[in-house]
C-alpha cells in the first residue's frame, strides 16, 4: 500500500521504520527536513512539501504535536489527497477537532479516522502501540493492516472523535499513576528506606503498574530523556481539562498534576520525559 506519513519524530520515525518492515510503500514529510530525509535509509522517500509526499496515496497518516500543527496540516492534506484516501490522524488532539476534520473530509470525498496512540517511543519501536480509533467502523476494518504494522492493541471506539476521547480518559489515568508512583518514591526516600528494596515490595502487590515500574527505573537510573515529552503530556492533560469542563466536571487530580508539570515547565523542564514529575517532588 503508498503511504504518505507526515511527523516523523520520536514516535513517527519508528512507526514508518514498522511500515516499510510490513512492505508498505511509505512516504514521509517533516517540518525538519532533515528528520524525514534520515528516513531514507530505511527505504522511504522523502519530501519537501506535504502535497508532494501525499500525491497518490492511498493512506495518509499523521502524527504532529499540537492541535495547531493538525488543523495547518490537513489545510493541506485534504484538498491534496486523491479521492478515496483514507486520512488517519494519530496525533493526540483536540475531539472537537477530529469531528470537524472527519465532517471536511467526507465533504472532499475522503475517509477519515482519529487513532491517537499509547506506548510512548518504545511502544512506536517494537510496534506494541495501543491505538484508540474513532469513525466509520468499515473504515477502522480497511485501516487494520495498516494498525497491525504498528500496534498490538487496537481498539475501534465509535464516531469520529471517539478515538480522541478515548485517548484523554488514558492520559487521565496515566497523571494519577505517574503522581502517586514519584510521590511514594518521595516518601520512601525521606523516610531513610532503601529506594531499591521499597520498590521491591510494593511493586509485588496492589500498588504495581506500569509508572511505578517504569519511571521509576529511569529515575534511578537519573535518565530523564523523553520516551514522552513533559511539554506534550501538558497538552494533552490541558486538552482534557478543557473536554471535562465543557461538561461540567471536576476532576481534582487531573487539575493537581496539571499544575505540577505546567510548574515543571516553565523551570525548563518542558523537554524532559515524564518521570521528570519526581523533580517536583524532591525539589519542592
Amino acid at each position: 500500500m503508498n503511504i504518505g506519513f507526515i511527523g516523523t519524530g520520536v514516535m513517527g520515525a519508528s512507526m514508518v521504520r514498522n511500515l516499510l518492515k510490513n512492505g508498505h510503500n511509505v512516504s514521509v514529510y517533516n517540518r525538519t527536513a532533515s528528520k524525514a530525509k534520515a528516513l531514507e535509509e530505511d527505504g522511504a522517500k522523502s519530501y519537501e512539501t506535504i502535497s508532494g509526499c501525499i500525491e497518490n496515496c492511498d493512506v495518509i497518516i499523521t502524527i504532529v504535536g499540537y492541535p495547531k500543527d493538525v488543523e495547518e496540516v490537513y489545510g493541506e492534506i485534504i484538498p491534496n489527497a486523491k479521492k478515496g484516501a483514507i486520512l488517519i490522524d494519530m496525533t493526540t488532539s483536540s475531539p472537537r477537532l477530529a469531528s470537524e476534520l472527519y465532517a471536511k473530509a467526507k465533504e472532499n470525498g475522503l475517509d477519515m479516522l482519529d487513532a491517537p496512540v499509547s506506548g510512548g517511543d518504545t511502544g512506536a519501536k517494537n510496534a506494541t502501540l495501543t491505538i484508540m480509533c474513532g469513525g466509520d467502523r468499515e473504515v477502522y476494518e480497511k485501516a487494520l493492516p495498516i494498525f497491525e504494522a504498528m500496534g498490538k492493541t487496537f481498539n475501534y471506539i465509535g464516531k469520529a472523535g471517539s478515538g480522541q476521547h478515548t485517548k484523554m480518559a488514558n492520559q487521565i489515568a496515566i497523571a494519577g499513576a505517574i503522581a502517586g508512583a514519584m510521590e511514594a518514591m518521595t516518601y520512601a526516600i525521606r523516610v531513610g528506606l532503601d529506594i531499591n528494596t521499597t520498590l521491591k515490595a510494593i511493586s509485588g502487590g496492589a500498588a504495581y503498574s506500569f509508572q511505578l515500574d517504569m519511571a521509576s527505573k529511569k529515575v534511578l537510573d537519573n535518565d530523564y530523556e523523553p520516551g514522552f515529552f513533559i511539554k506534550h503530556f501538558i497538552k494533552d492533560m490541558q486538552i482534557a481539562e478543557t473536554e471535562a469542563e465543557r461538561r461540567h466536571l471536576v476532576l481534582p487530580v487531573l487539575s493537581q498534576v496539571l499544575s505540577e508539570y505546567e510548574e515543571l515547565d516553565e523551570k525548563g523542564y518542558g523537554d524532559l520525559g515524564t518521570q521528570a514529575l519526581y523533580k517536583y517532588y524532591m525539589e519542592s
